[in-house]
């Protein structure tokens, strides 16, 4: 197939490429169009769909955690639609009179289900277990995810931040601005 070249007249597309390259500014030939395929590959952050590196997105910042401490109680954590960084310590002792468990819990208002567990049999003698964990949870709409602790044996501490909205759109702490 022969290379085709046309010439291109369309005052509102020339007046985009002069806006988008005012080096070009004065240039007087008509635009081309060619039938050539020509790859370009766009090396900018913002097409690799991030514009800092993760460390950056996932930062933890004053304005953007919420801390929790959870003892012998249920307390609702997240429930706006999107992802959601959970990090912390569970900290389990083991009761002769039964398990003693840490539990994260995701509910869509209708039906609950579990997603964490951290559990101590019931022992004679005292077990104590301690597990640092770090997971990322998504929500939507009407989800909400719980922190349960059982017993009075038993401590789920943490923090979590919004990592993205339900679209995928990074949320970066606040106060950082990436250029």
């Amino acid at each position: 197939m022969a290379q085709q070249v046309k010439n291109v007249t369309s005052e509102a597309l020339e007046a985009a490429y002069r806006a988008l390259t005012p080096s070009q500014d004065g240039f007087t030939e008509d635009l081309m169009a060619s039938n050539t395929i020509i790859p370009v590959l766009d090396l900018s952050g913002a097409a690799a769909g991030a514009v800092a590196p993760l460390y950056q997105q996932q930062a933890l910042a004053f304005g953007s955690i919420t801390s929790f401490s959870i003892q012998n109680t249920t307390t609702a954590l997240a429930n706006s639609a999107g992802f959601w960084l959970f990090y912390g310590v569970s900290d389990v002792r083991s009761a002769a009179s039964g398990a003693t468990s840490n539990i994260f819990n995701v509910t869509d208002g209708l039906s609950v289900k579990q997603i964490w567990k951290h559990e101590v049999e019931p022992v004679t003698v005292d077990n104590h277990s301690s597990i640092i964990y770090e997971f990322v949870i998504f929500l939507r709409a009407g989800d909400s995810v719980s922190g349960i602790s059982d017993s009075t044996r038993s401590n789920l501490t943490g923090s979590y931040r919004q990592l993205a909205d339900v679209n995928g759109n990074i949320v970066y702490p606040i106060g950082f601005t990436p250029q």
